[in-house]
C-alpha cells in the first residue's frame, strides 16, 4: 500500500476532503476512516464509568485493544497528512508541519484536562451524583497543590492517568522528522531507530515521569507505543510492502487471536490461577504501558484478519448499489462511522469529556438497568456523530464556497 496508489481505490468509494476552495481533493482510504471510527466508539465505551459494555469490547478477548487501532491508524493518517510535505517540500517544511500539529495536540491536551477537571468539580458541587467525581479520576492531587501541578501540567511533568493518550501521541509525532531523516539516509537506519527506541522502553531506559512527587511513568510510554505508530506510517508510506492475502497467513493470524483469548478474558483468568500467574511472570510481554511484544503480535494478527475480511480497497464494507432498505441503512451507518474516523482528534477529545457526563447520567438514572445502559451509550454515540458532522462542516469552509458562488 503506498500513498500514490493505495490499492487503486475507486474514486466512487472514497470520501474526499478539501483544504480550500482551490486545493485539489485528497483521496481518503475508506478502510482507514472506517476502523478509526470504530475505535472512537470503542474508546467511548471503555472510558464510560459504571457502564457494563466495557466487559464485551475486543480488549477483553485479546492483548491489544482500541488504543492500538487508534495509534496505528494515526500513523497511517500521518503518512497521508505529512508524508507528501516531506517528499515535495523538503524535510524542514515537513518538520514545520509536524511541529504545528504537535502544537495543536498540546493545547488540545491542556484544554481537555481543564475542561474535565472543571466538569468533575461541577458534578460534585451539583449534588446530582452519588460519588466523588474528582477522586474518581484521582485528581485530588492536582487540587491539593494546584500551583505546582499547574506548572507540571503545562510542562507535561504532571500527566495523570486518563489524560496520557494525547501526550503520548504528541511525543510520537515529534519523533516523525527524525524517523523520516533516517529513512532518507537509509531504510535500515529508520528501522534501527524505531526498534531501538522500543527496546529501550522495554528495559525502562526511556520513559516519561507522570508526576513530580513519585517515579510513576506515563501510563502510555510513547517510546514503546511509537512502534505501532510507525508501523502504520511505514505501510501507508510504502516503506513496507502490503502483506499477501492467502489462507496460510490468515490461518496463522486466526490461531494467534484464538489462542490469546484464554490469557486475556477476565473470567478465564480468574478461574485458572496458573494463567494469572503466567500473566504476572510475563508482564513485560503484555504490558500496556511499554507496549509489550505480544500486544504487537496480537494486533498485527487481528489487523491482518480485518484487512483480508474487508477485501481489496475495502469493497466488502461498502454498501451495495440499489435502493434495498438494508443497503440504505448501512449506507447511512457507514457514512456516520467514517465521518467519526475522519475527525478523530475532535471526536476523541469530546469522548473523553462525554464519558464522564455519561457516567454521571448512569448514576442518576440507575446503572443496574440494561435499558438505561443502552439509552446512555447510544446517546453518547449520537453526540459523537453530531460532533464529527459539525467539525467536518466547519473544516469544509462553506463560507468560501458561498463567496465563490456570488
Amino acid at each position: 500500500m503506498t500513498l500514490a496508489d493505495p490499492e487503486k481505490i475507486p474514486m466512487s468509494t472514497i470520501a474526499q476532503t478539501r483544504s480550500s476552495a482551490k486545493a485539489p481533493a485528497r483521496v481518503r482510504d475508506p478502510r482507514l476512516d472506517f476502523f478509526r471510527g470504530l475505535a472512537m466508539f470503542i474508546i467511548l465505551v471503555a472510558h464510560t464509568p459504571q457502564s457494563w459494555f466495557p466487559l464485551v469490547i475486543p480488549a477483553r478477548f485479546g492483548f491489544s485493544d482500541a488504543t492500538e487501532i487508534f495509534v496505528f491508524c494515526s500513523g497511517m493518517a500521518s503518512a497521508i497528512a505529512f508524508g507528501s510535505v516531506f517528499r515535495k517540500q523538503g524535510w524542514w517544511m515537513g518538520t514545520a508541519r509536524v511541529a504545528f500539529r504537535c502544537w495543536q495536540v498540546y493545547w488540545a491536551h491542556i484544554g481537555t484536562f481543564l475542561a474535565i477537571a472543571a466538569a468533575a468539580v461541577a458534578m460534585n458541587a451539583s449534588g446530582l451524583g452519588i460519588r466523588d467525581y474528582v477522586e474518581q479520576l484521582n485528581l485530588g492531587f492536582f487540587f491539593n497543590d494546584t500551583p505546582q501541578n499547574l506548572v507540571g501540567l503545562l510542562t507535561l511533568t504532571y500527566v495523570p492517568n486518563y489524560f496520557d493518550i494525547l501526550p503520548m501521541y504528541l511525543i510520537v509525532l515529534a519523533m516523525m522528522p527524525f524517523v523520516v531523516a533516517c529513512y532518507k539516509a537509509h531504510p535500515a537506519l529508520a528501522l534501527a531507530l524505531v526498534v531501538g527506541v522500543w527496546i529501550a522502553a522495554q528495559f525502562n531506559w526511556l520513559e516519561m515521569r507522570a508526576e513530580p512527587w513519585s517515579d510513576r511513568e506515563w501510563f502510555f510510554n510513547p517510546f514503546g507505543w511509537q512502534l505501532v505508530f510507525f508501523t502504520g506510517f511505514a505501510f501507508m508510506s510504502g516503506w513496507l510492502p502490503k502483506p499477501p492475502r492467502n489462507r496460510e497467513l490468515a490461518l496463522v493470524a486466526a490461531v494467534i487471536v484464538v489462542v490469546t483469548v484464554p490469557f486475556a478474558y477476565y473470567r478465564i483468568i480468574s478461574a485458572f490461577p496458573a494463567i494469572d500467574a503466567w500473566r504476572i511472570e510475563n508482564d513485560i510481554l503484555i504490558a500496556k504501558t511499554d507496549f509489550g511484544i505480544l500486544r504487537y503480535v496480537h494486533f498485527l494478527a487481528l489487523a491482518y484478519l480485518c484487512w483480508v475480511a474487508v477485501g481489496k480497497a475495502g469493497h466488502r464494507i461498502l454498501p451495495p448499489t440499489g435502493d434495498a432498505p438494508l443497503a440504505a441503512v448501512w449506507r447511512h451507518v457507514l457514512a456516520w462511522i467514517m465521518k467519526v474516523g475522519q475527525q478523530s482528534l475532535a471526536v476523541f477529545i469530546t469522548s473523553m469529556f462525554l464519558a464522564r457526563v455519561l457516567g454521571l447520567a448512569l448514576d442518576m438514572m440507575g446503572s443496574e438497568s440494561l435499558f438505561n445502559q443502552v439509552i446512555v451509550l447510544f446517546s453518547g454515540f449520537a453526540i459523537l456523530i453530531v460532533v464529527a458532522q459539525c467539525v467536518g462542516w466547519f473544516k469544509s469552509q462553506p463560507w468560501r464556497r458561498a463567496q465563490v458562488a456570488k
